[in-house]
């Protein structure tokens, strides 16, 4: 037998048990909940442009004596007499666009540290490592509101932090997975027909490490969505008039005794949302479990 023909049936094995199978998901309640959690604030996002809905930065006088739900105002309004549920609506489309874009961003730095670190080894490992280990020992939150707090609020800086943040532990994790997979036959195989660094990277290896690395992107979303309403609480989220789920929390405070309707209402959509994805990534998790 030719060597190719031996280096292909140790390469392709470990391609085919190295796929995850989407259709396991289905067979998840836990995931269908979440799925259907994410889905309903997905869907209300993209169609809020033509929904019948009143511009959730116009204040409504009359409403600001009895703000409580009506005909009018489904949801009622705030203190400033805006409609609660075209703001809920509308801050959705702030949240599952900055929150999945941060992410993304982060695990693209993330999976390539740790990738270069845990393929080349020796001092490249120690240096990324060292360096990744001094931001994990300060806490997430306070990067946050340390770099937003430095550089103001906007998207591309809540990227930014996101990146600096996050990249660290998702290089850790990827470095992980790239010590346990790179002496595997396939590996050596992929060595042995002449095969570059990058593809072994992005051909050989990174496929083998996306379950996990899927998961985790899962789960840091949420996580993404929890500092996104607790930087708007502080004052630190998207500037106005954006429609801001944390922000709209702390408008209402001072008025929390008399009309609670006002907090409840957005950090219900924020639970339901992180809880969607949480839920999503746990049926993943099982699904595609060994």
């Amino acid at each position: 037998m030719a060597l190719q023909d031996v280096i292909a049936q140790v390469t392709a094995p470990a391609k085919r048990t190295a796929r995850p199978s989407w259709m396991r998901i289905l067979h998840s309640r836990t995931a269908l909940v979440g799925l259907a959690l994410v889905l309903f604030w997905v869907l209300a996002a993209l169609l809020a442009p033509i929904l019948p809905l009143p511009s959730p930065t116009d204040s409504d006088v009359m409403a600001m004596a009895n703000p409580y739900p009506s005909a009018a105002h489904w949801l009622g309004t705030d203190i400033l007499g805006r409609d609660v549920l075209a703001r809920l609506i509308f801050g959705a489309r702030t949240v599952l666009s900055v929150a999945p874009l941060s992410v993304a961003v982060a695990m693209v730095v993330g999976i390539t540290i740790g990738m270069i670190a845990g393929y080349y080894g020796g001092w490249i490992d120690a240096l990324i490592s060292r360096f990744s280990d001094i931001i994990l020992a300060f806490p997430v939150l306070v990067i946050y509101v340390i770099l937003i707090a430095n550089i103001g609020p906007s998207v591309f800086n809540i990227v930014i932090a996101t990146t600096i943040a996050s990249a660290p532990g998702i290089g850790r994790i990827t470095r992980g997975l790239v010590l346990g997979l790179k002496e595997q036959e396939y590996i050596s195989a992929a060595k042995l027909r002449g095969e570059s660094t990058i593809y072994i990277m992005l051909v050989e290896l990174l496929p083998n490490c996306r379950s996990l690395l899927i998961v985790d992107a899962c789960l840091r979303i949420g996580y993404t969505i929890i500092t996104i309403g607790i930087l708007g609480f502080l004052g630190l989220g998207l500037p106005p008039p954006n429609p801001d789920w944390g922000g709209m929390v702390k408008e209402s405070v001072t008025v929390l005794n008399v009309w609670p309707h006002m907090s409840l209402i957005p950090s219900f959509a924020l639970v339901t949302l992180v809880l969607g994805f949480n839920l999503l990534a746990d049926g993943m998790r099982e699904a595609w479990k060994p």
